[in-house]
């Protein structure tokens, strides 16, 4: 039988307490870092709440004028998307794009179409949605307005880049998102406002294309994240409790 002296019990016990301390220092760490997590995303939930109050009231405020020319390099996501505004020109409907849209109404496409306005600058207007079958010119001839027109709409930020795995290819004249550069030069459009305007559901002739299914919504699960933060940092501050108690029974 191997024979365990006091010296060796003395100091393996050192060396577990000293381990339980290790890991009680650890777990306290823990739950320092997760009940800062946990206060970062209450603040990202304030900042969400107040953002999509502010949104809220953009949307159903009265209409402004686009912004000119003049105010284009202090236009910024933040302050200025889903802004109501209005804005007058005459289409260049041979310059349009279509963008693949997925709908209420299903599968589809975004039709845009540059308007220049009178002071020479063009701002691209989505003008609204067409079904598939729908996309080519022949099919929906009746909306192709001419003249001077007038659009009421959401100011939107540019897409740049694509979708998530598909890739813009003006080169080919396939667009996955409203990327106002890359349409801009592809279309050899100038002087181009740095958004485009979602038309709002005023009919077109012919019913197409199809305004107002502009989806006004943002993603709010800071206030779980923030709970599960909190929970894990309860749960630390419970096991260091727990090591240390049993460092302090085994002396």
């Amino acid at each position: 039988m191997m024979m365990i002296t006091d010296r060796e019990a003395k100091g393996r016990g050192r060396a577990s307490s000293r381990a339980r301390l290790k890991l009680t220092g650890a777990l306290l760490l823990l739950t320092v870092v997760f009940a800062l997590l946990g206060g970062w995303q209450v603040q990202r939930l304030f900042w969400k709440l107040d953002l999509i109050a502010r949104v809220e009231a953009r949307v159903h405020a009265q209409p402004t004028p686009a912004p000119t020319r003049a105010e284009w390099n202090e236009i910024s996501g933040e302050k200025d998307e889903y802004r109501r505004v209005t804005a007058t020109g005459a289409f260049s409907h041979n310059k349009s794009v279509l963008v693949q849209a997925v709908t209420e109404r299903g599968a589809g496409f975004w039709v845009l179409t540059p308007m220049l306005r009178e002071d020479g600058s063009t701002v691209l207007i989505n003008r609204g949605f067409v079904p598939s079958d729908r996309r080519e010119v022949g099919d929906r001839a009746g909306g192709e307005l001419a003249g001077n027109v007038t659009v009421t709409g959401l100011l939107r930020i540019s897409e740049p880049g694509g979708a998530f795995l598909r890739s813009n290819d003006p080169a080919h004249d396939r667009w996955f998102s409203r990327d106002v550069v890359a349409i801009a030069a592809a279309k050899g459009l100038q002087d181009i406002a740095p958004y485009f305007i979602d038309a709002d559901a005023a009919p077109n002739p012919g019913e197409l294309p199809i305004g107002g299914l502009t989806i006004v919504r943002f993603r709010n699960s800071h206030l779980v994240y923030a709970l599960t933060w909190f929970s894990l940092a309860i749960m630390s501050a419970a096991g260091a409790y727990l090591v240390y108690r049993q460092r302090i029974k085994a002396g």
